[in-house]
């Protein structure tokens, strides 16, 4: 009976250990990125810290104190001269623009690669991946004239250009009143389809057309998680101008806790059904997703560093160093403030369930 217990409590416990692993790895590498790059330009790195709050351990090294601190919700590579004025010739604030570009820049797209290797182990799992071309039409949609045929390849949805099978049923998915200009591939020519209705109930999962599956290989591997992961870049972008638009309010952003339970449940899932495709295309997501946002020109996120470096760039001139370190503040306490609005909710979402 002890070991049923043990059994039923290590079962609940080991996605949530997963998930926060996990996170801490998409924290750590995106750091990495700013840190193996500011460490090719010799620039003086005084802590590279993986997550926030009291430190639990910690070692310097050479110059520079590596930390492990309590909350697994960020990190940080602190930077000579980053956010305030140094002498030192190896000080951030004292290299070229450009290096300080690529340094700044670098966290996201360790974030990116990684959700892109993700998705070519992903591929490579399955036997088959889902295409644009089109393998079946509804009985209605063979009643509309001029409308999606068998063999179509579908290239646009609204003007919007379709990189995958997700990316094209989330195209349908945002449009309200069931009718679209579908730009598609027909006997290798170009047509465009205009006022096409079309019914999708992702509930249900019907769609009035749906596309087939071509064979994974080790040649098309990488092309296809080229375009799946442009497909989640996609994805993001637009769900955040949903966001600003209203469509999505913040009871539906997730934070660190939404996410680790996101994936801990996933994870349990993946594990109960023997497929593994739905966890990783999790992960690659949320990795993908953490570099996309960190690039939003935003005070305090990498995205508002970058503005302001451009801004020199473009002027010849950099924004005083007091101004821009004000802006970053500000922007953080807001941040901070945001997160405790989203861990909230993600607490009271978690004790609903």
């Amino acid at each position: 009976m002890l070991s049923v217990s043990i059994g039923a409590i290590w079962g609940k416990v080991w996605p949530i250990l997963f998930a926060i692993l996990f996170f801490g790895v998409i924290i750590a590498l995106h750091e990495f990125g700013h840190f193996i790059t500011a460490k090719i330009f010799k620039i003086q790195i005084n802590e590279y810290s993986i997550g926030m709050g009291p430190a639990i351990l910690k070692k310097k090294k050479g110059e520079t104190q590596y930390s492990w601190r309590l909350f697994p919700i960020g990190g940080y590579v602190s930077m000579e001269g980053e956010d305030e004025e140094s002498e030192n010739p190896r000080a951030f604030n004292n290299q070229k623009a450009w290096k300080r570009f690529i340094v700044v820049a670098a966290g996201a797209t360790v974030n990116i690669i990684l959700g892109l290797l993700l998705t070519c182990v992903m591929l490579a799992a399955d036997k088959d991946m889902p295409t644009r071309v089109v393998s079946d039409v509804s009985d209605a949609m063979m009643e509309v004239e001029d409308g999606i045929r068998p063999g179509d390849e579908v290239l646009r949805i609204n003007n919007s250009k379709v990189f995958s099978a997700r990316d094209l049923y989330y195209g349908l998915f945002r449009e309200s009143d069931g009718v679209y200009d579908i730009q598609i591939k027909r006997d290798g020519e170009k047509i465009l389809l205009k006022d096409i209705p079309v019914t999708y109930d992702a509930e249900q999962g019907f769609c009035d057309f749906v596309v087939g599956y071509k064979k994974t290989t080790a040649l098309n591997i990488l092309p296809g998680a080229v375009t799946q992961t442009a497909s989640m870049t996609k994805l993001v972008w637009l769900s955040l101008i949903d966001m600003v638009r209203g469509r999505y309010g913040l009871k539906d952003l997730s934070g660190p806790v939404g996410t680790i339970g996101i994936v801990a449940e996933t994870a349990s899932d993946a594990i109960q059904a023997s497929n593994y495709s739905g966890i990783i295309f999790i992960l690659a997501f949320i990795t993908v997703n953490i570099g996309i946002v960190n690039l939003l020109p935003l005070p305090a996120l990498d995205g508002g560093r970058l503005l302001f470096i451009l801004i020199e760039m473009i002027f010849r001139k950099p924004v005083p160093k007091k101004f821009e370190a004000w802006v970053h503040a500000a922007g953080f306490v807001l941040l901070i403030g945001l997160m405790i609005l989203i861990t909230f909710n993600d607490i009271v979402n978690l004790i609903r369930k």
